[in-house]
């Protein structure tokens, strides 16, 4: 560029037209021999394959960038798992080290790849002055995918944009600006292309790239590649967000009357280039929860008499800060070892030893936290509380009939924990309260579990879905206040289901506890809930009392008084986000057709099969008739997870255990995860359409959540967040970089996101994933459908 500037100070000097023209042929000369350089060097990496024409090079890229994710064939190719193997043992997170020394024989073999910093091998070697490429290996496949005349057209168009630069240089441009534009421009070509752009972005290795497997796919159809990311044919409406519709389903924020007003700032266009993270500056430090710790607007409540201080009060702003993590973090352990101890360093409370430790909660033990699986109503074990319910009620039928479980003030989750041991989900929850990380420890164990209290509002779950609720001195006074809290127990319960009530007034003499038994006693009663069974655990002398449900209105009719009240016909029970608490009963379903009406198929029969009150008549939320919908979805999720994530994204799901699904629909992707040792939250974004009902009566669980807001869990609990076309719907009303800070939040270190959306929300994740230091772990883009998993390292900004 130097030269070219002196040939024409010489010219304008000389005002000679020879010169300036044997110049300008001399600079042409040079990009030419640049583009040829760099073209030769990114066709095929040297000595991965056979020599072949040009033909069946173009053929192969594609073939093999898409071999991950074949719909017919089981898994990846020996040589492309051992490369994922490789990569993530020669990746230890190094926070913000780059790796610039790399050798020119291995940088000949290198597609491209990401160092710690997310910058790529090409961007390290712009300084030739050819940044027609994009600066990862999507460009670079879908350049291949080309042919030839189109890359000759861009690489003229690339010397004619040069040349133009060339003769204007009196702007005095910077080589530094040159640079950046042309990188910018590189960044911006070919990403909403109709061809396949792949990129597969290995991270680093220790001072070494790792060279990328391009070739090694053999002579595959390729009609057949990337099915399983994106299917074809019958599957694809199911990636066509467009086409998407609310079907036989409200959506909950048009059911819930009194939610919040969400989010609506808009969100700047183009590519986001760089974000600025801080540290919380928070009293909760390492334990911050946005929602439930937001001291000012606790500090304004007029009144705490029913937990106010304990629900959810927002922050005007979400925040975008990041949360500390705690000294001496470590990977958690691995479920099921989990379930009996965990690393103290990962949870440093002990409060909960000192209180608790008598009634075999939790104990301290050197480096970690250990749980015998006792509480307050077990102390010599869940196991033994669990079957003591069944014996003493031989209709429940744990993990056959009564399989989804709602167990209040859960404390550090052992009764659901050991549940589990009888094939029982259990949504577990308790307060964020003086009982110091409850459920914290319970997620850090692996066992589900959420932030809440029962207060003022509707817990964010439907009507009608819960098997079983159970309350073992959760400390909740379900009689007061006409019963209300009791009454929205009632409206969660399944009709038919059971309450199980495991508290000393149950087996006490005591006064206090003899007028609480009599005020519940009346109270159910009035509520038609028939008392089952009343009796004494020796063992672990404790008493409980089992109450069922009716499963139809002829109770209700026959009341003497009207009290509780029946709720207003206008009133819909499955409306419950920010929906206040009312004391009144909702009258049961009538219609065999209508949910509620009869009890689910068996547990695992219920978990493919379509709901009895799903039928063609309605739509599905693809537009499918909804039973034809259910089974494409089903058979959709099911192939993905068996032929791409589990074998495809270099995850080792032996690490993961809490899962999340940020934008489930019918639960199909935790359906497809049924055979593995993790468990999944299932979110039903409140403007999306309402078919939270459908995961439960599968025999899964999950909540009603607006993702403009922080979730109610704490930092650090989740192994693997699954985000499919979320982002690009939560666009519309609020920013994304809160939202992803939120991410980065639930997520554990060394956590992963997938997350499946357009071109468009896919790079700008990807840079902000990057801010973040986090590892690309693969982009995928198929007709401006995109991919990408990421995964959380340990970096956090320096205050």
């Amino acid at each position: 560029m130097a030269f070219g500037k002196s040939s024409r100070a010489d010219a304008r000097r000389t005002s000679s037209s020879f010169c300036s023209t044997t110049t300008i042929v001399v600079f042409v000369a040079l990009c030419l021999v640049g583009v040829w350089m760099m073209t030769s060097s990114t066709v095929t990496p040297v000595d991965m394959s056979p020599p072949s024409s040009k033909s069946d090079a173009k053929d192969q890229v594609p073939e093999t960038d898409s071999k991950l994710f074949e719909d017919n064939s089981g898994d990846i190719t020996e040589d492309s798992e051992k490369l994922v193997q490789k990569t993530h043992e020669e990746n230890p997170v190094k926070g913000n080290e780059d790796k610039t020394n790399v050798g020119a024989e291995d940088t000949s073999k290198t597609v491209t790849y990401s160092d710690r910093n997310g910058k790529s091998e090409e961007e390290k070697v712009q300084e030739g002055g050819d940044a027609s490429t994009e600066t990862d290996t999507g460009s670079r496949a879908d350049g291949e995918g080309n042919n030839s005349e189109q890359k000759s057209d861009e690489q003229d168009k690339n010397l004619a944009e040069k040349s133009e630069k060339a003769e204007n240089s009196e702007q005095q441009e910077t080589n530094s600006e040159k640079k950046s534009e042309e990188e910018e421009k590189s960044d911006g070509d070919g990403k909403d292309k109709g061809q396949i752009q792949e990129k597969v972005e290995q991270s680093e290795g220790q001072g070494t790239g790792q060279i990328s497997d391009d070739n090694n796919a053999g002579n595959q159809d390729k009609d057949k590649a990337s099915n399983e990311v994106f299917p074809s044919g019958a599957q694809s409406e199911l990636l066509n967000e467009t086409n998407t519709q609310n079907g036989a389903w409200s959506t909950q924020a048009a059911e819930s009357k009194n939610e919040k007003e969400v989010q609506a700032s808009a969100s700047s266009k183009g590519q986001l280039v760089g974000y600025n993270w801080k540290l919380c500056n928070v009293t909760a430090e390492a334990d911050y929860i946005p929602c439930l710790d937001n001291e000012e607007a606790i500090r304004k409540l007029p009144s705490t008499k029913h937990y106010e201080h304990r629900e959810r009060h927002c922050p005007k702003e979400a925040p975008t800060c990041l949360v500390h993590v705690p000294d001496g973090y470590k990977r958690p352990i691995d479920w099921p070892k989990s379930r009996d101890k965990v690393w103290y360093s990962n949870v440093p409370h002990t409060k909960l030893a000192v209180v608790k430790g008598h009634q075999n909660w939790v104990k301290v033990s050197g480096e970690y936290l250990t749980f015998p699986g006792g509480g307050t109503q077990f102390k010599n074990g869940a196991l033994h509380y669990i079957d003591f319910i069944q014996q003493s009620l031989s209709d429940i039928a744990w993990g056959e009939k009564s399989r989804v479980v709602l167990d209040v003030g859960c404390g550090v989750a052992s009764f659901g924990g050991y549940l589990f041991d009888r094939g029982v989900l259990t949504m577990s929850f308790a307060p964020k309260d003086e009982h110091e990380a409850q459920v914290q420890f319970a997620l850090e164990r692996g066992i589900p579990a959420v932030s809440a209290v029962m207060g003022t509002k509707r817990l964010p779950y439907p009507s009608k879905v819960f098997d079983v609720v159970h309350c073992a001195r959760c400390r909740v006074p379900w009689h007061i206040e006409g019963g209300m809290l009791l009454l929205e127990l009632n409206r969660l319960l399944r009709p038919g289901g059971y309450f199980v009530w495991s508290a000393t007034p149950v087996y006490q003499s005591l006064p206090e506890d003899v007028d609480v038994w009599k005020a519940m006693s009346a109270l159910t009663k009035s509520m038609c809930w028939k008392m089952v069974n009343k009796t004494n655990d020796t063992f672990n002398q404790v008493g409980l009392a089992i109450f069922r449900k009716p499963s139809d209105n002829k109770c209700y009719e026959k009341r003497m008084e009207n009290n509780p009240p029946l709720c207003e016909e206008s009133d819909d029970p499955d409306a419950a986000w920010n929906v206040p608490l009312q004391a009144c009963m909702h009258k049961l379903p009538v219609d065999p057709d209508v949910r509620g009406s009869k009890w689910p198929e068996q547990w695992p029969l219920r978990l493919e099969k379509a709901p009895y009150w799903l039928n063609n008549s309605q739509a599905g939320v693809y537009g499918k008739p909804a039973v034809e919908d259910f089974e494409a979805d089903y058979q959709h999720w099911k192939r993905v997870v068996s032929k791409s994530y589990v074998s495809g994204m270099g995850i080792n799901w032996s690490h993961v255990r809490n899962v999340m699904d940020m934008r489930s629909v019918y639960g199909g992707f935790a359906t497809a995860l049924r055979d593995m040792k993790v468990w999944v939250m299932n979110i039903v974004s409140i403007d999306s359409p309402d078919t939270l009902p459908v995961i439960y009566e599968r025999g899964l669980f999950g909540t009603y959540h607006d993702w403009c807001e922080s979730f109610s869990t704490y930092p650090r609990t989740y192994d693997l967040l699954h985000a499919d076309h979320l982002f690009s719907k939560l666009k519309k009303r609020c920013k994304l970089q809160p939202v992803i800070a939120e991410v980065d939040r639930i997520l554990r270190p060394e956590g992963n996101l997938i997350v499946r959306d357009n071109v468009e929300i896919i790079n700008e994740i990807e840079n902000i994933a990057k801010s973040l230091h986090w590892e690309i772990r693969m982009t995928y883009s198929k007709d401006n459908e995109g991919l990408l998993c990421v995964q959380k390292t340990m970096w956090r900004p320096k205050e």
